[in-house]
């Protein structure tokens, strides 16, 4: 039997744009993704802190160092720049392929700089 566990989180990122006309997803610093080990165009969950909002889409590598974590088509509607938010990955493994598995959480300051990684 296969478990979902969290794989990584970006925590309280800070929302740098929202862009209602573009496709989808959620375009994230590069930095972010590496540190997270989030891939580009992987499925991941956002929670807005502001206001509860909750949606799936999928990461886009923005520019490195940008700081960018801009909500992009309908998810644009669920953020406004300046909310708080968490990003976060999920995976799959077996009891004992999990057995020792612990998630990487990615703090972040409110420029969304990596202040911490565990």
């Amino acid at each position: 039997m296969l478990r979902t566990v969290l794989l990584s989180k970006i925590h309280r990122a800070t929302v740098t744009g929202a862009c209602l006309e573009y496709m989808g997803s959620i375009s994230l610093d590069a930095q972010l993704l590496a540190a997270a080990h989030i891939l580009a165009f992987e499925q991941v969950h956002v929670v807005n802190l502001n206001n509860g909002a909750r949606l799936i889409t999928y990461a886009i590598e923005a520019t490195a160092g940008s700081g960018a974590v801009v909500l992009n088509g309908a998810a644009a509607r669920l953020a406004a720049p300046g909310d708080r938010v968490i990003v976060l990955a999920y995976g799959q493994g077996t009891t004992e392929e999990l057995e020792n598995h612990q998630p990487r959480v990615v703090h972040v300051d409110t420029g969304n700089r990596i202040v911490a990684c565990v």
